[in-house]
């Protein structure tokens, strides 16, 4: 639909996680908001989240303390001043939410009413949460409130084929708009409406990708089917620096079972002590690590993968049984009820577990405003390179990094708003004809996901890298071949973009 004269362009989000409503929310008592969901609202990785937010709240815990554990779990590779500003931003954070009415755990006795618990590579509890559904909780109260909201506009199934940039001009209106000469802004996107094939020219005042992270790279992942990197790839291919990519997280603790493929078993499990063990009941962590089952996720994940190839097997076992029934029942409900239902039951019997990839740690390289380097285009969430996660991400430190750069980013979007609209060119489909070869893309998605598997996986080496590098070189030429030869899908947008992830 084309933009009335003389109404304010709208900023177009392209996510509608945790990130995306965030930043819609913070800006739309202002400006006018638009939301773009691939797929249903209620998909997407933040509803998968179940740990927590962490929240510096506790008499015993400390700025520089959650700094500390975020640099040692990064590898030392973390942005020291990013991660302090978000510690010190955690408490405002978490408040923001209880003030919109996530109804996180409670405890009397806790900062703030709330329980706090500890993963994985924190010194102290600190991490706010909803039982075992964080994610889903959050995600639901700010849709709630998102879908409720006058100024925002919300389409679901539709997806963004790639951003308007000063290039796209070029070819049309560059001499009616001055401010064309510029070398480069982000004007716009163009988006498929998915259920019925259309494409729209979409004028934006700024454009947030706020879509997720990469990890359907993967063969084996803890994330749902809208993480095919759609962020990433578009900022990458409009010229902005992308880093860290080869920093994938792949979580230790996925359950092992034919009927769930990327079913999590969160971190808070080992946190509240959950103990990992081979098939004779060995406790192995110990031996990787002085801190066993709470060690940061990178190492847990690489002391599976190394007992499963010396023992030759399928997955290990999360042992919870001493826990006892009613302490599993009241703070994992999810996982509980989910194990039952496939026939475990996790306080008489052990979980199998293997690692999967989890988090894209690299991504679109930003600001503490979420600025790139293309003036009208922000990122937020996991799309972005922060400098908060270095090589491994401490956990629940997602969610954080999403509510208080969520905010930061429609502060700045807000103070720098465009004064022109340029017209921008209708996308172009006269060199195009329907696909009738749908059987390319499945096979190249197939080959894409094993390949990234057993070649670019938790343990990588040189040769590896070389064979899969020439592999992935061959497949984009393939895909960009068909890209450029047939009408878009989704299938075929998600293929081209992870290809370029890859």
């Amino acid at each position: 639909m084309p933009q009335a004269p003389d109404s304010p362009l709208p900023v177009v989000i392209i996510g509608a996680g945790l990130a995306g409503l965030t930043v819609a929310l913070h800006l739309a008592e202002t400006q006018p908001v638009i939301v773009l969901a691939k797929r249903q609202l209620e998909e997407g990785a933040t509803a998968w989240a179940q740990g927590g937010i962490v929240g510096v709240l506790g008499s015993d815990d400390s700025i520089e303390s959650h700094v500390r554990d975020t640099q040692e779990a990064g590898a030392g590779l973390v942005d020291e001043r990013t991660a302090e500003f978000i510690a010190r931003h955690s408490a405002e954070a978490v408040e923001w939410l209880v003030a919109r009415g996530v109804p996180f755990s409670p405890d009397p006795e806790g900062p703030l009413g709330l329980h706090l618990t500890r993963e994985g590579g924190h010194a102290v509890r600190r991490i706010a949460h909803a039982a075992d559904a964080t994610g889903k909780a959050i995600h639901d109260v700010l849709l709630d409130e998102v879908k409720r909201h006058p100024n925002i506009t919300l389409r679901e199934k539709w997806m963004a084929i790639d951003l308007i940039t000063n290039r796209h001009l070029k070819r049309s209106a560059q001499e009616a708009y001055e401010q064309a000469r510029d070398m480069g802004r982000c004007h716009g996107v163009y988006a498929l409406d998915i259920e019925n094939g259309r494409i729209e020219t979409l004028h934006a005042a700024a454009v947030v990708l706020a879509s997720g992270g990469a990890g359907k790279v993967y063969r084996y992942t803890t994330n749902p089917e809208t993480s095919t990197g759609d962020g990433i790839a578009m900022a990458w291919r409009a010229g902005c620096r992308i880093g860290n990519m080869e920093f994938i997280q792949f979580h230790p603790t996925c359950l092992y079972h034919p009927q769930e493929r990327s079913f999590l078993i969160t971190e808070a499990l080992r946190g509240e002590g959950g103990i990992l063990r081979l098939p004779d009941g060995t406790r192995f962590m110990p031996a990787h690590d002085e801190r066993g089952e709470l060690a940061p996720r990178d190492i847990v994940a690489r002391a599976i993968d190394f007992e499963m190839k010396k023992h030759g097997l399928d997955h290990v076992w999360l042992d919870a049984t001493h826990l006892g029934e009613a302490f599993l029942r009241e703070h994992f409900p999810t996982i509980f009820a989910r194990c039952l239902s496939l026939g475990i039951d996790i306080s008489r019997q052990p979980i199998p577990v293997v690692p999967a990839a989890h988090y894209t740690c690299g991504g679109v390289v930003t600001d503490l405003h979420g600025r790139t380097d293309l003036p009208g285009l922000y990122a937020v969430g996991e799309t972005t390179y922060t400098g908060l996660h270095g090589a491994n991400r401490l956990a629940s430190n997602s969610l954080l990094e999403c509510v208080v750069l969520g905010r930061t980013c429609a502060d700045d979007i807000q103070a720098n708003l465009p004064e022109k609209a340029p017209k921008l060119p209708g996308w172009d489909e006269s060199q195009v004809t329907d696909a009738d070869e749908e059987v390319v893309i499945a096979h190249n998605w197939d080959e894409l996901r094993l390949l990234m598997w057993n070649y670019v996986g938790i343990v990588r080496t040189t040769r590896r890298l070389e064979r899969a590098l020439h592999r992935i070189k061959l497949l984009r030429q393939e895909i960009d071949e068909y890209y450029a030869a047939f009408r878009v899908s989704r299938d075929l947008l998600e293929l081209r973009n992870l290809v370029d992830c890859a």
